[in-house]
Parts: structure tokens; C-alpha cells; sequence
């Protein structure tokens, strides 16, 4: 079976969640015997640092994806022609929109419905291009890969794709922890946080991340008591929004707004912080969570979308409505000491039930019934 990966989405380092899918994924399929694998990625991914997709056949699609133009004409327009030149059997898209033209069979990875479900997700053209190609791609794909049983249900509702044509595969956590952590006293010092307690929550700066009312929450807690919130994450144009917010709660001096950190920075605050929070309107499958649950950190996060079936009974949830239901649950995360040991044990018990392996077993799975599914049709069943 020969398959090729649609990676013209990903310029490395600025494609949050969906690159962490491939730089996780590919390793794994690559491993399977009778698999053969061949990545079709853009100038950016191509030439910067090396990522798994150098690791197996790849070949460059001669477009900058930074510019959404050349992003959606080299998957439309040279990828058929490429994938059919290398002579594929199957194009997987990781990343939600697939190529329309080509005859060659389609398994496309849909992560999330944002575009549609909460549309201030992406901003501009974005959001109108994805109406456009994600209903397209999901009509045209032979299979698609749902990363949670929420997220297939969405499809299913808004897309009006029938449900025996999605597999859920959810995403896995890694279990080991490769980068070292950057010592405490230096990211204290770097980030200003004097000898406080840190409220970590680390995500991309967009308004269905729900960071206004997190801040609005976090102004609530007693000032001589309040930890420090630190939000890393890219910076997008709702952050002046968030600083500014900040700003007008007169609790400016306990947020901090660090830019996307290196892993080792990461790996520190998360060492360091004493709890998570994660207030999101919507979420495919919410990485984030386990990430900070699988090192046993206490995590509060949304009782919306894809999260509750995420965290199970290892996470505190709140409504993410409801400033007051936030503030109360950051008072009790981080006033029962019995609760965070709790957390601090249920955390990573549940993020091990999540596992990269398991993820490309599915992922084999779906390729094969989607070859069925093309056997079947031109069999005329």
C-alpha cells in the first residue's frame, strides 16, 4: 500500500495542534511493514529544520504555505498531479481539506469544525476558504478520520456526512520527555515570576480559547493571593485584545503573555506551574489537556465539546460561560490540597489510554476500508 501524506498545510513551528499530529503520526506509519509512505510538503517544510517527513520519500510541492494562495493552489492544483506521477493509492490529508481532483483514493483527517462552530477561530480569508474545502473534502474522501467521538458527531450534524463513513481515531500523548526541562530559577527570572505560585494555560491566542473570561476569573481571586497567570502560545491579533482586558481588571502585573516557547521552556513551566487551566469554547480533542495531565499537573479545563470525553474523571470541569463557575473552580483547584493529589494521580493514569501507536493502528484500519469502500464502488456494490 503506498500512501501519500498531504503536508502543504504545514510550515513547521506555526501550525499548532495538526503538527504535532504529523510529527507524531509519521514515525509510527512508517514503521508499519507493507506500508509505503511518500510526504508532499511545502518550501517551508522542506528546507527548515528536519522533521520526520525528511525521514521517509518526500517530495516538494513549490509552494510558500505562509500565503493561503499558494497553500490552496499547490494542494489543489500540483499535488493530483504529483501524487499521481509517484503513483500512489491513497492521498492522506492531515489537516482537514484535501485535494479534489485526482484519481487516486482520499482518506482526509478532520480535526475540528472551528471555522463553522466558532468562526472568530480563523480570521479572514481563512475562514472562508476552510467552508468552502473541509465540506468539499469530506465529500469527496472516501473515509475520514474524526480525532474524537465529538468531533465525529459534528461532522456527521453539520456536514451531513453519513456516520458509517467516519472512523474516530483519537489522537495519542507522548510518554517521554526527550527535552529537559530549563531550570526553575531561569524561567522564574525570564518570565518575572518572582517565588509565586504559576496558573498555567497554554494555548493559541484566539478568541474561542476563551482567554478573556480566564482573565476575568483570575482578576476575581484575592490580589495578595492571586498566582501568576502565564499564557503561552503564538501571538495572533486578539492578544491586544487580552492584554488590554487585562489591563482594565487592574491585574496586569500578575498575567504574563509569552510568545509560542521552545519545548524546554515548556517542559519548565510545566514543572513549575501549580495547576492548568483550559477555559475553551471548542475543541477537536484538546491536546493540550492531556499533555499537562500526563505530567500530573492538576488541570481545570471546559465541560464543552470534545474536552469531558478527553479528560474523563481526571479533570475539573467547569462552564465556560460562566465567569463566577471559572472563578470557583480555580479557587477550589488551588485551595484543595486533596483535589490536586487526586488530580496529580487520575491525570496520568488516563492521558496512558492515549497512545501514538494506537493512533497509526487506526489509521491503517481507515486506509483499508477506504480501498474496500473504492474496490466496492467500481465493482458496482
Amino acid at each position: 500500500m503506498h500512501v501519500g501524506l498531504n503536508l502543504v498545510y504545514l510550515v513547521p513551528g506555526e501550525t499548532g495542534g495538526m503538527e504535532v499530529y504529523a510529527r507524531e503520526l509519521i514515525p509510527r506509519l512508517a514503521a508499519i511493514d507493507g506500508l509505503r509512505l511518500t510526504a508532499f510538503v511545502n518550501r517551508e517544510a522542506g528546507r527548515g529544520e528536519r522533521g520526520p517527513w525528511h525521514e521517509i520519500a518526500h517530495e516538494t510541492v513549490p509552494v510558500k504555505a505562509r500565503n493561503r494562495f499558494e497553500w490552496v493552489r499547490g494542494e489543489q492544483q500540483q499535488l493530483p498531479r504529483m501524487a499521481a506521477k509517484a503513483g500512489v493509492d491513497i492521498v492522506h490529508s492531515l489537516a482537514s481539506t484535501a485535494p479534489l481532483r485526482g484519481r487516486f483514493v482520499r482518506v482526509t483527517t478532520i480535526h475540528d469544525l472551528n471555522y463553522k462552530l466558532v468562526p472568530d477561530a480563523h480570521f479572514g480569508l481563512l475562514r472562508l476558504g476552510m467552508g468552502v474545502l473541509v465540506p468539499a473534502a469530506a465529500r469527496r474522501s472516501q473515509r475520514i478520520i474524526a480525532i474524537s467521538r465529538s468531533t465525529a458527531a459534528d461532522i456527521e450534524r453539520e456536514l451531513g456526512v453519513a456516520a458509517r463513513k467516519i472512523d474516530v481515531v483519537a489522537q495519542g500523548v507522548g510518554h517521554d520527555d526527550a527535552v529537559p526541562p530549563t531550570p526553575e530559577r531561569l524561567l522564574r527570572r525570564s518570565l518575572d515570576l518572582g517565588d509565586r505560585p504559576v496558573l498555567l494555560s497554554v494555548s493559541a491566542k484566539r478568541p474561542h480559547k476563551n482567554l478573556i473570561r480566564l482573565l476575568e476569573a483570575h482578576a476575581r481571586l484575592d490580589a495578595g493571593e492571586r498566582p501568576v497567570l502565564v499564557l503561552p502560545g503564538y501571538s495572533t491579533p486578539h492578544e491586544a485584545e487580552l492584554v488590554a482586558r487585562a489591563r482594565e481588571l487592574g491585574s496586569a502585573a500578575d498575567v504574563r503573555f509569552p510568545s509560542w516557547v521552545g519545548q524546554a521552556d515548556l517542559e519548565g513551566l510545566y514543572a513549575l506551574a501549580a495547576a492548568f487551566v483550559f477555559p475553551s469554547l471548542y475543541e477537536g480533542f484538546g491536546l493540550p489537556v492531556l499533555e499537562a495531565m500526563r505530567r500530573g499537573l492538576p488541570v481545570a479545563c471546559s465541560d464543552r465539546s470534545s474536552l469531558p470525553e478527553v479528560v474523563g474523571d481526571a479533570a475539573l470541569l467547569f462552564d465556560p460561560d460562566d465567569v463566577g463557575r471559572i472563578e470557583a473552580a480555580l479557587r477550589r483547584l488551588l485551595g484543595d490540597a486533596g483535589l490536586r493529589q487526586r488530580l496529580k494521580v487520575a491525570g496520568p493514569e488516563r492521558a496512558r489510554q492515549f497512545d501514538w501507536d494506537a493512533t497509526a493502528a487506526g489509521t491503517l484500519s481507515s486506509y483499508r476500508r477506504a480501498l474496500d469502500d473504492a474496490r466496492g464502488r467500481a465493482a458496482g456494490r
